[in-house]
């Protein structure tokens, strides 16, 4: 499934600490989220640009930032209403989910998805919380895609607080 992570998970654990690939060893107190929310390019631009995510990785299956700032553009950057689909992208690896790492995440995830209901009268969220499992990075052109300028070779700013609109195209 087309997932992002924030933070890396690189292990065949469900616990990025015991990764030692990882480079967040030497900085306590980040943590690791990790989201599905169809296209690659756009969700990890919008991650790029919150202050405090300190890494992002496209994937398929952190940050000094509260994970409820993360829940809120997760959120924004898609429709969790629309199973297995995102726009003209359709098939199970465009599925709607969160994956986390702790109680506290999973119990966020949740009272979050139970707010953005209340915005969706007639339709019913279909986002997945599951705990985090493997991650499988993205193959290298995946990576920062939109902010190396994409397919359509026009690079978009990753800057933290940058508001100019996403524009993802293959």
């Amino acid at each position: 499934m087309a997932s992002k992570e924030v933070g890396v998970d690189h292990s065949h654990s469900t616990n990025p600490a015991l990764d030692p690939d990882l480079d967040h060893q030497d900085q306590p107190g980040l943590e690791f989220a990790q989201f599905a929310a169809g296209c690659f390019w756009g969700v990890e631009l919008a991650f790029q640009r919150v202050e405090g995510v300190v890494k992002t990785e496209a994937g398929s299956t952190q940050a000094v930032c509260p994970y409820t700032n993360l829940l809120s553009v997760f959120w924004a950057r898609h429709d969790p209403t629309t199973l297995n689909r995102q726009g003209g992208d359709v098939g199970t690896q465009y599925r709607s989910g969160i994956y986390y790492y702790s109680e506290a995440q999973a119990r966020l995830a949740q009272e979050s998805l139970e707010v953005k209901q209340m915005e969706f009268k007639d339709k019913k969220i279909v986002t997945e919380i599951l705990p985090a499992k493997r991650f499988y990075r993205a193959e290298e052109y995946h990576q920062q895609y939109l902010e190396k300028g994409g397919g359509g070779g026009s690079k978009q700013s990753p800057a933290k607080g940058c508001n100019d609109p996403i524009r993802c195209y293959g």
